[in-house]
């Protein structure tokens, strides 16, 4: 049988021992998983935030009306912003996950969006999680989450209120099976 190397390109869905941890019902996107650690994104917790406030903070005029939900997409380095998208684009720092799934952190897909120019399918987040060398597969090793590979539909169509039983759902689990108690086989 064949080992996976790499979660990335996959959702970490929190079990229930998180729940008195910042990812207590989260649905993190992995961006990056390799031996040196990992990196994602938190997708289904919205921040008190506005787009409108981002764009004055940077400075960026608004064109459109649109007001995309704002995520808290990790404990790490909240002041920064992150925007996971579908499509390509000529953005700086930009991160191709997958042909379908780039992350980029520069100031100009923010002006894009804004001017109604951005990729359509996106979820803007600031902050991101992280974890260092073997302190991911140590927590899936306790059981603190169960995993799925993304799909476009999940990261950008599902609302975020509906994201952890969907993930699930690919499981073929339901929420209210789910416990706290580890086991090992």
């Amino acid at each position: 049988m064949q080992q996976l190397t790499s979660l990335k390109n996959h959702l970490l869905i929190a079990m229930p021992q998180l729940e008195d941890s910042w990812f207590a019902g989260s649905v993190t996107y992995l961006c990056e998983h390799s031996d040196e650690g990992a990196m994602g994104l938190v997708l289904n917790k919205p921040l008190p935030v506005h787009f409108d406030e981002i764009c004055e903070q940077l400075d960026i005029p608004r064109v459109t009306g649109i007001d995309p939900e704002i995520y808290a997409g990790g404990p790490v380095s909240p002041e920064h912003g992150f925007i996971l998208h579908r499509q390509q684009g000529n953005w700086g720092s930009t991160l191709n996950i997958t042909e379908q799934t780039h992350l980029t952190s520069s100031k100009d897909i923010l002006k894009a969006i804004a001017a109604g120019s951005g990729p359509r399918h996106f979820r803007l987040a600031l902050g991101y999680a992280g974890w260092d060398e073997g302190q991911l597969e140590a927590e899936l090793r306790a059981n603190s989450w169960l995993t799925v590979e993304a799909t476009p539909e999940l990261l950008f169509d599902t609302p975020n209120e509906q994201l952890y039983d969907a993930a699930l759902k690919v499981l073929g689990v339901s929420a209210e099976f789910l416990s706290s108690d580890a086991g090992h086989a």
